[in-house]
């Protein structure tokens, strides 16, 4: 089983360089990183985990700069979002972001998007939040006009681009009706979150992995029924706190990647968390 990591950089945490650099070494299989533009002080949006909302969700950097950071200074190590908040962007320059990274780290980009939780943050972008996936949905769809192979238009709900030379486009090749990086969508179970993964995505990053026993097989039903290629679903376990036997469980599940949760911390608390995940890599002498 692969295990990546994610951790909200900060600027008060272990450095993009450092950290993408010590993990390719010990061998693990990628960096997820969250985004947060802003926090607004004055807010009503619970925090989705309880209690006071974290000091790093207000002092995240920019996901897209610290990964070309960390696509720099290694060569195999996966780069991804977890997750970008799509609702938030403009879908053009969004889409060249994304074309860019996965270019410049020659295909080693994943996209996880997803639908946010702070209505604040999301009110000024200007997002509706009684319609932000509808959005999220239209804005997937103007990106992949822009990375198809031939100039594509697009004319949605909410936008739309003229047919348009638009390059670099994604390495990685067109999967069914994916065209662009891989992309993993994170929410809730439920029946929109899953006719979106079937829509345009490769799988779905559920965080914390509770209730995949019974929420899998609902899933793979709806991803069967849309003609998807059953072989072809990915499920990765997000924000993880691993221990062998949740690990065991997921394997039994059939999945074959686990992104573990980092500390928004300094280098040596960052760098004693990576001693503690280092015996579940693959090949570990010590495999707990």
């Amino acid at each position: 089983m692969r295990i990546a990591v994610t951790v909200f950089l900060t600027d008060e945490t272990i450095t993009p360089t450092r950290l993408a650099r010590e993990l390719e070494q010990r061998g693990f299989a990628g960096l997820y990183l969250p985004e947060h533009t802003h926090i607004p002080v004055e807010r009503t949006s619970p925090y989705p985990a309880g209690g006071d909302l974290p000091r790093e969700y207000g002092r995240t950097l920019d996901p897209f700069v610290a990964l070309g950071q960390a696509a720099a200074v290694t060569e195999g190590l996966g780069l991804g979002t977890g997750i970008t908040l799509v609702a938030q962007h403009d879908p053009i320059d969004l889409a060249k972001q994304i074309a860019t990274v996965d270019h410049l780290s020659g295909g080693r980009f994943t996209f996880g998007l997803g639908f946010g939780w702070n209505v604040e943050e999301a009110a000024d972008h200007g997002v509706e939040w009684r319609t932000r996936r509808d959005l999220v949905r239209d804005r997937m769809a103007l990106m992949r006009a822009l990375w198809s192979a031939e100039p594509t238009a697009y004319e949605g709900e909410f936008g739309g681009v003229r047919a348009s030379d638009a390059h670099p486009k994604p390495v990685q090749k067109p999967r069914g009706p994916v065209i662009g990086p891989r992309t993993l969508v994170g929410g809730a179970a439920g029946p929109k979150l899953f006719a979106h993964i079937c829509e345009y995505a490769d799988g779905w990053l559920p965080i914390g992995g509770r209730g995949l026993s019974e929420s899998l097989p609902v899933l793979r039903a709806a991803w069967a029924d849309a003609g998807r290629d059953p072989a072809a679903l990915q499920i990765v376990p997000y924000a993880v706190h691993p221990s062998p036997g949740k690990l065991a469980h997921y394997a039994g599940l059939g999945i074959e990647e686990v992104v573990v949760q980092l500390p928004p911390a300094g280098e040596a608390d960052v760098l004693k968390a990576l001693d503690e995940y280092t015996p579940y890599l693959p090949g570990a002498a010590d495999n707990r």
